[in-house]
């Protein structure tokens, strides 16, 4: 049941941070998976303490936190991602 929660909310948060950094032409649903899951790994390292009770995405119920917390880190993430490929030649 973890694994399944993780690779929903996962899922969610990643396309909608896509949304706001207008990168969901570029990213399918994996990436989108990974950018939700990672991005909330940043998002509680960097703003658990500011989110009482924020923890884990794939707990049940989530906690508004741990939402928030994981949408604010997989935005920094494309941030972060959009930072390093603007160097690159296409």
């Amino acid at each position: 049941m973890y694994w399944i929660l993780l690779i929903v909310i996962g899922g969610v948060i990643g396309w909608l941070a896509s949304i706001v950094m207008r990168t969901d032409a570029q990213q399918g649903l994996i990436l989108n998976i990974v950018v939700g899951i990672v991005g909330s790994f940043i998002g509680n390292y960097l703003l658990g303490p500011l989110f009482p009770g924020s923890g884990s995405i794939a707990s049940w119920p989530p906690s508004i936190g741990a939402l928030v917390a994981a949408f604010v880190g997989a935005v920094v993430l494309l941030l972060l991602l959009n930072l390093i490929n603007r160097g690159r030649a296409r």
